[in-house]
């Protein structure tokens, strides 16, 4: 019985020294398979065999790696850009020199200068803003008195509509352009957009083709889609703030048209019923 007890504890030893060689040997070759595979995979690298694809990441870089649509877009889209700063510095200037121009006509016209003298002054050289509707004003009653025009009435309205005619003249070359600036602003959102969708799936259509998700893969398309969305905002923001600016100025420019030739009709209703007392 003693002898018995004695083989199951010394197969219970062996059995337990084997388990302990065994997950020994399993820990001690594991860093060494870790060491070997890396220096395997260190090696590849190095022979080019697992070296990825670079990818250049510069502006002119994703342009020219870019689809032909996508290029299309963002040379549409630069154009549409230059195109728009050029027209709000045109317009920057213009609403400039109409204000100096309007503030210097109304100081020498409320200065108490005969309006004779002052029409003669200004009829020398083209005029823009107040002074056009000023000249176009006097040059109607001018006409009228050449030709004995009898009828006060008529007179009144000729003069008010001659200084409607140059009003609108003046405004509509305030406004000139700008519709594009409005419609550069709605449209060029959707312009990037289109960009966008092409890019991404032209990240799509790598992925297809090369069967892998490799940010190497998908950043060309990616990229290129997002510079075709920056391109679009770069363009729309501009032309929609300069367009809220713009049509903000020339609806100020032309209440003050519209003041002065209520005013100035009053004055020359004024002086035409003198003249017709005086007959």
């Amino acid at each position: 019985m003693r002898d018995k007890r004695l083989r199951l504890v010394s197969t219970d030893l062996f059995i337990r020294g084997f388990r302990i060689m065994t997950f020994s040997r399993i820990l001690l070759g594991l860093p060494i398979a870790l060491v070997l595979s890396a220096n395997s995979t260190a090696a590849q690298v190095q022979s080019g065999d697992l070296a990825a694809p670079t990818v250049d990441t510069s502006l002119l870089g994703l342009f020219l790696e870019a689809s032909l649509v996508v290029q299309a877009v963002m040379i549409g889209l630069l154009i549409a850009s230059v195109w728009c700063w050029a027209i709000i510095v045109d317009k920057m200037i213009a609403f400039a020199r109409i204000k100096r121009q309007t503030d210097r006509f109304e100081q020498v016209f409320w200065s108490g200068q005969n309006l004779e003298e002052l029409y003669r002054t200004l009829s020398e050289r083209p005029q823009t803003g107040m002074a056009a509707v000023f000249v176009a004003a006097m040059g109607e009653w001018k006409r009228s008195f050449e030709r004995n025009a009898r009828s006060p009435i008529g007179l009144q309205t000729r003069i008010d509509k001659t200084m409607d005619v140059a009003m609108a003249r003046e405004v509509s070359k305030l406004e000139k352009r700008l519709l594009f600036l409005a419609s550069l602003g709605s449209a060029a959102p959707f312009i990037g957009l289109f960009g966008t969708v092409v890019g991404i799936m032209t990240s799509f259509q790598a992925i297809a083709g090369s069967k892998s998700t490799n940010l190497a893969v998908v950043a060309p398309g990616i990229a290129e889609a997002l510079l075709a969305t920056a391109l679009g905002l770069m363009a729309a923001i501009p032309a929609v703030i300069a367009y809220n600016k713009f049509a903000s100025d020339a609806g100020k420019v032309s209440m003050r048209l519209e003041g002065f030739a209520d005013e100035f009709s009053a004055i020359l209703s004024r002086q035409i019923d003198e003249s017709q007392s005086k007959r």
